[in-house]
């Protein structure tokens, strides 16, 4: 192999690996999103049921990620693994 082409072929390798590691660093570098301002509902999918009776709710919407459970018979609900959507 001639020397101009393995210098042309190091040139390239080294562009791309240096496109890639400015790109990973740049990943790192975006803030993370922003919480909603207060008073703003979060998306969730959190299902819970009742203890005693066996009622079931499912949660779409709370203020956090992680809202206290809901209660019921005048217990706490227990969450409810998800099923696989």
């Amino acid at each position: 192999m001639p020397v101009p082409l393995k210098i042309v072929i190091g040139l390239a390798v080294a562009y791309v690996i240096l496109r890639v590691g400015l790109w990973f660093l740049r990943g790192f570098a975006t803030p993370l999103p922003a919480p909603p301002p207060p008073g703003e509902l979060r998306r969730v999918n959190l299902r819970y049921r009742c203890g005693l009776c066996g009622v079931e709710l499912r949660m779409t919407a709370a203020p956090d990620e992680d809202p206290p459970a809901p209660r019921h018979c005048q217990e706490d609900m227990e969450i409810v693994a998800p099923p696989f959507e």
